[in-house]
């Protein structure tokens, strides 16, 4: 199987991936020229969502290039989150802790939710 890959900007400072198929050795190219792509137009401080869904496998070239995306945006100030992996994704990501577990939500209400929760510590932060 293939890798399909989905870019979404719900915000301009906010951008999705979305990955089905399978992410290793004959897909990551193509997930890297996406993904560099897409991080070229988020802003300082910007997040990315990666929304695993969809995603039936990772190989070590898919979680290399994980890697990549989240030094880039750890380099810009920025975050990256995963959402809704399958479990034998996360399973990968737990042996390898190649993802940190506060950074991996299991739905999207999940994750706007604790967006919302952060964005209300900033401005809460900003009027003090």
């Amino acid at each position: 199987m293939s890798l399909s890959i989905h870019t979404e900007h719900s915000t301009p400072e906010r951008a999705m991936l979305r990955l089905r198929g399978r992410l290793d050795a004959t897909t990551f190219g193509a997930f890297d020229e996406t993904a560099q792509t897409l991080l070229a137009g988020l802003p300082e401080g910007g997040t990315l969502v990666l929304d695993l869904a969809s995603l039936e496998y990772i190989s070590s070239a898919g979680l290399r290039s994980f890697a990549r995306v989240r030094k880039t945006m750890r380099e810009r100030n920025g975050h990256t989150l995963v959402l809704n992996p399958q479990p034998q994704v996360r399973k990968v990501f737990d042996i390898v802790k190649a993802v940190p577990l506060k950074e991996i939500f299991a739905s999207v209400r999940e994750l706007d939710d604790y967006l919302d929760t952060i964005q209300r510590q900033v401005a809460q932060a900003a009027e003090e």
